[in-house]
């Protein structure tokens, strides 16, 4: 009969299967530190060898990282999605900027819809939470706190779907956008007109997912990073034209000195 002996868990692999989760299921961040280890011992019930066990043998998975005097922190897991010289030609080609959104476009409305007819009810109300801080950001006119809450927003929608591969794969695509390697939020939205629309459409895509809407919640975002495509592509023209009228003014007048 193919029945073997049940062998008893050591303590360290259950602590290691609960921390691996934990980064899986992205509740615990890249950059994150872990609470001390006499705290972190207590509140996992276990011994303090078990859990040094359990934490260097996430450290030789590329895991958790340890810095000298500062403690334990989960491993910057996501820099590892794209190469370095990827990343370049990424930030140097209008294309690979508007495949970006366009690849944003079909898994954040996906994700939207998921998390509409998956999120739990504290999916949501963290969603709701993301979008008051916007609105009080907006009315205190801090631009990087609001680009901030805008990936925060987004990150949210695609936690609220609960679908891990996606979760990471995003959280990664975000970490690209936030170094500015696609384009410059502040940049592109400084005027106050701009910003209120935005503000709109993150709160059409909120209303949609409280009201538990997938489609309207698809169609919501869908149209924000339409107005985002649309916008950018306003910008690189704009600075296209400034740069010919450059040229001609120095024909006029001369070399311009700044």
């Amino acid at each position: 009969m193919p029945f073997q002996k049940i062998q008893p868990e050591k303590l360290s692999s259950a602590v290691i299967r609960q921390i691996e989760l934990l980064i899986l299921r992205g509740i615990l961040r890249p950059g994150e530190r872990l609470p001390p280890e006499r705290d972190l011992s207590e509140r996992l019930g276990v011994s303090r060898p078990s859990l040094r066990a359990a934490l260097a043998e996430l450290q030789d998975q590329g895991l958790l990282t340890s810095r000298a005097g500062a403690g334990v922190y989960v491993a910057d897991v996501l820099g590892s999605a794209f190469s370095p010289a990827l990343i370049r030609l990424f930030g140097t080609h209008d294309e690979a900027v508007f495949d970006y959104l366009s690849f944003r476009r079909d898994i954040e409305a996906l994700a939207a819809e998921r998390a509409a007819r998956l999120g739990s009810d504290s999916d949501l109300a963290v969603i709701g939470a993301i979008m008051d801080k916007m609105v009080a950001a907006q009315a205190s006119g801090s631009e990087e706190e609001q680009a901030r809450l805008d990936a925060q927003f987004h990150s949210a929608i695609i936690e609220a779907g609960h679908n891990v591969v996606m979760l990471h794969m995003m959280r990664s695509m975000f970490d690209l956008l936030r170094q500015g390697v696609f384009y410059n939020r502040s940049a592109m939205f400084h005027q106050p007109a701009a910003r209120d629309a935005l503000l709109a459409q993150h709160q059409a895509i909120n209303t949609a997912l409280q009201a538990r809407a997938p489609e309207a919640a698809r169609a919501a975002v869908e149209a924000h990073l339409d107005f985002v495509a649309a916008a950018l592509r306003d910008q690189r023209s704009a600075e296209r034209n400034e740069a010919i009228a450059r040229q001609r003014l120095e024909q006029e007048t001369g070399p311009r000195r700044d």
